[in-house]
């Protein structure tokens, strides 16, 4: 394989449909189908719930608006690590692409393909096993299809989207007709809504923290901006599917909140993983809930092959800048795909398959995340007034409120992380600090190049 990779130019051949389609693929996973029962545990009131999913869709909705700017004056493979080197600078950047690669791709991927693999195993009725190392069935099937979808984004974008595409419109159309039976035939109860709303509880903790699982379910809704390099007219492209993305999302999540809180009291909700599952049970019966199950786990293969497909793209610009191995900045000459990328995040995510537990790193995952997209939106403010004259293809809709309730919405996230889920947010910071030691190794090797280009002589005494 080696020698048919080159720096050659990534192909621009998503369009808007495609990149909307892989917004709402990003988004629309693990979360929206394990979170809800940890939010009612934290808020025990369904109108705050859907309160608590509302919120974080604005917030969501903000992000996108603002990641449309920097998507159409920046067009280029690598999202936020090009909208944060451009911004804050190179360190941050990396940092930003470092945090990708561990916590914002590859956890997720694994979480993923674990998740669908104890879907499928419930559907035909045979019970998950659990370990901290093991290959057990879950874990063979879940790394199967990390290799499967890896191989099918390597083999080419063409191959990718239209998977990507059939999967996406599957799990939409299972929400669609979730929300539509449940609502029309399930056995639920409007009852479950008859809890009186307590406002005072939106000024506690326990609100900001819930938006720590919600945000951590809408995290992609900035997908479309790590494809930019792929694109076709991303001016107008990538805030078109940004915003469309999102807002399609928020949608079905309130509806799908709604479904949920229909079928199953505050009490079965409360610390629930499985709430799609069991919310089917309680409308449809154990015999239809199969099918729904089965469905489920379908869907889920579409946010693994959306993250997947998106993930590489920010190591690909990393190693372009040299701040990452040369190897991975490489594309496959017949392909057109960053290959190396692509098997190192397949790499990494089939680790994570074998030696950890996911269900703990919702709040670690929504720490950082929530933190990188603040800097990356704070970035954006900072080059409007650094670089005004840049050509601006899309300027963000409401600025400057939008960005600055996207900041202020994050900071008070980040706050109350720290002060009620501490262990969470310092293995967050520690893998940053990792990430800045790794960084200024990279440096160092480049600075040492470049004092002995400039002096040969004291590179040749060196030696």
């Amino acid at each position: 394989m080696k020698n048919k990779l080159s720096n050659s130019d990534l192909a621009r051949e998503i369009g808007p449909f495609s990149a909307t389609i892989l917004v709402v693929a990003n988004m629309v996973g693990t979360g929206i189908f394990t979170t809800s029962g940890f939010i009612m545990e934290e808020l025990c009131n369904p109108w705050a719930m859907l309160l608590c999913w509302f919120v974080g869709g604005i917030f969501a909705l903000c992000g996108a608006l603002c990641y449309g700017e920097l998507g159409s004056m920046f067009p280029m493979a690598g999202g936020e690590y090009v909208f944060l080197r451009e911004g804050l600078g190179k360190c941050m950047a990396f940092l930003s692409g470092w945090i990708s690669l561990i916590v914002g791709f590859s956890a997720p991927i694994a979480a993923s393909a674990i998740a669908f693999s104890t879907y499928f195993f419930r559907m035909i009725q045979v019970p998950p096993s659990w370990g901290s190392v093991t290959f057990s069935p879950i874990t063979l099937l879940a790394i199967a299809v990390i290799v499967v979808f890896s191989m099918v984004h390597y083999h080419s974008l063409f191959l990718g989207t239209r998977v990507q595409n059939i999967l996406t419109v599957f799990k939409v159309g299972l929400i669609v007709i979730l929300v539509i039976m449940g609502l029309w035939l399930g056995n639920g109860s409007i009852s479950h809504f008859s809890s009186p709303m307590n406002f005072c509880s939106l000024f506690q903790e326990r609100f900001p923290v819930s938006l720590i699982f919600v945000s951590f379910a809408y995290s992609g809704w900035n997908a479309a901006a790590y494809l930019g390099g792929e694109i076709k007219n991303p001016g107008r492209n990538i805030p078109l599917a940004l915003f469309a993305g999102t807002i399609v999302v928020i949608c079905l999540y309130m509806l799908l909140n709604v479904v949920y809180i229909y079928a199953l009291p505050v009490e079965e909700m409360n610390g629930v993983l499985e709430i799609g599952t069991k919310a089917t049970i309680s409308l449809f019966g154990k015999g239809i809930a199969e099918y729904f199950t089965g469905a489920i786990a379908i869907a889920l293969l579409s946010v693994l092959s959306a993250m997947i497909m998106t993930g590489p793209r920010v190591y690909y610009a990393m190693a372009k800048d040299g701040v990452f191995f040369n190897l991975f900045g490489e594309v496959d000459r017949s392909h057109r795909t960053p290959a190396y990328s692509i098997f190192l995040q397949a790499g990494i995510a089939i680790v994570m398959v074998i030696t950890a537990s996911f269900d703990k790193l919702l709040l670690y995952i929504g720490f950082t995340l929530s933190l990188f997209a603040m800097l990356t939106v704070l970035g954006m403010v900072v080059l409007r007034f650094r670089k005004p004259s840049i050509e601006r293809g899309y300027k963000t809709f409401g600025y400057p409120v939008t960005p600055l309730l996207f900041i202020l919405g994050n900071v008070w996230i980040i706050y109350f992380s720290l002060i009620k889920r501490p262990v969470c947010s310092l293995f967050g910071l520690g893998t940053i600090a990792l990430g800045l030691l790794i960084y200024f190794y990279f440096r160092r090797g480049k600075m040492l190049t470049l004092v002995r280009n400039a002096f040969p002589a004291l590179g040749k005494q060196n030696d």
